[in-house]
């Protein structure tokens, strides 16, 4: 049995990317920003490297929907999922774990995993 306590294991995360000519946030990032055609570089040797952006935390649902059918192993009637814009005006869809969603409520955004 391996104990994996011994590793500094973080919480999931989502990125965006900032473009570091412009200041543009995209997600998912593109190679070249549609703004400055600054381009993008993952090893950041060749051109600028840009920042990461957490998405997460506070943000407004835009406009959701109830999923009946359902793949297999799912014991449940329906799921919800829905768009949500976040403070920086980026936006990003995903599934919602509230009873009663209402297109405007405001959500507190985080990364988990859905089934395993």
């Amino acid at each position: 049995m391996v104990d994996f306590s011994i590793y500094d294991i973080k919480e999931p995360e989502v990125y965006a990317y900032k473009c570091p000519d412009c200041g543009t946030i995209y997600y998912p990032a593109p190679m070249v920003c549609s703004k400055c055609s600054c381009r993008r570089d993952t090893s950041g040797v060749i051109f600028s490297s840009w920042e990461q952006v957490a998405m997460g935390g506070k943000c407004r649902l835009l406009t959701w929907t109830r999923v009946y059918n359902l793949p297999e192993g799912f014991d449940v009637k329906y799921l919800l999922f829905g768009i949500v814009e976040f403070e920086n005006g980026l936006r990003a869809s995903g599934r919602l774990l509230v009873d009663e969603p209402e297109t405007g409520m405001e959500l507190e955004a985080k990364v988990g995993v859905i089934k395993e």
